[in-house]
């Protein structure tokens, strides 16, 4: 009874103070003001989560500066919206709405299908979309939502991206690849006999490990592309603690109370966007120097095990076998 507890208490402790320290240290700190960037002319981008909040800010961006816009979302009426709205404010905007729900790979796969016959390049991809505090839940493949959705979903839309982007890239004009995760890594371990947190569940364990297992594939990714020498990066971007409806999960009262304060304390979603476009388009960050971990225009140490080779190794041969792409 004490064990089940403390495994339910314990994420949400660990959590709930890390959101503190971060929020104090935002608040102490100047938020990254994004550099100008050039012009996107002729390359090709798709921004998962697109239709709204951080994502909706990193398309409006690109398209302004030039890049053609794929988002890539479940909600087809939100999704048109945003590239209506994208339009009507830039008229030369290049922006466009796929169908892709990331807890399906069955959807998944069908997305990249209809990306390819498209027959377009495909420079940057910003793996955004995310879910938090869900309660308990398995996917229509089984998998337990939060790991699905921000993790695996992801992972596999990556990697059947991949040959596009290496493709794609070419000497001094690296595609890139980022993936949005968060702070709340740091509070977490990755457990490789229970990815899907069967054997106790907690949201909060459960969106931390997600996050944890996102920064691990980037960074193993950006390794293995670097051994192989192909023009293209992989980074990972916390956007910070952002007024956005990721928050909706929360406990009723809390969540009332967090959205008077998320006004006047939390980012803005172009704040939270300016380190995802940074590490997508400056020219600072070009080739090798696009690894790592940043957090508000920095790159970043983070905890040991989101650095630990064999850990990395081992859950991207899991996730594999998870796909069925061994």
């Amino acid at each position: 009874m004490l064990s089940a507890i403390r495994s339910h208490l314990l994420p949400v402790i660990k959590l709930y103070l890390l959101g503190l320290k971060v929020l104090l240290a935002q608040l102490f700190s100047r938020c990254f003001r994004l550099p100008v960037m050039p012009r996107q002319d002729g390359k090709v981008a798709i921004v998962t989560g697109g239709s709204r909040g951080i994502g909706y800010e990193v398309v409006r961006h690109m398209a302004r500066l030039g890049a053609h816009v794929i988002i890539g979302g479940r909600n087809e009426q939100e999704g048109l919206a945003a590239v209506r709205k994208i339009c009507e404010e830039y008229k030369e905007a290049k922006v466009e709405f796929m169908k892709l729900d990331l807890a399906s790979l069955q959807s998944v796969r069908q997305f990249v299908q209809c990306f390819r016959e498209q027959d377009l390049p495909l420079n940057i991809l910003v793996n955004n979309a995310g879910v938090m505090l869900l309660p308990e839940g398995r996917t229509e493949d089984g998998f337990e939502q939060h790991f699905a959705v921000n993790y695996l979903g992801h992972f596999l839309l990556t990697w059947l991206l991949l040959d596009t982007l290496k493709n794609s890239g070419k000497c001094g004009h690296f595609s890139r690849v980022v993936n949005v995760s968060s702070s709340a890594h740091r509070v977490s371990e990755i457990r490789l006999n229970d990815l899907n947190s069967s054997q106790c569940y907690s949201a909060h364990a459960a969106y931390c490990h997600s996050k944890l297992a996102q920064l691990l594939f980037s960074s193993h990714l950006h390794q293995e592309l670097q051994r192989g020498g192909f023009p293209l990066s992989s980074c990972a971007v916390d956007p910070g603690i952002v007024d956005t409806a990721l928050y909706r999960h929360l406990w009723t009262p809390l969540c009332m109370a967090l959205s008077v304060i998320a006004r006047l304390l939390f980012w803005t979603p172009a704040q939270g966007a300016a380190t995802i476009l940074y590490s997508a388009l400056s020219p600072d960050l070009e080739g090798e120097n696009g690894g790592g971990y940043w957090a508000n225009g920095r790159r970043e140490m983070t905890t040991p095990p989101a650095f630990d080779p064999q850990l990395q190794l081992s859950l991207w041969e899991t996730s594999l076998q998870l796909l069925g792409l061994q």
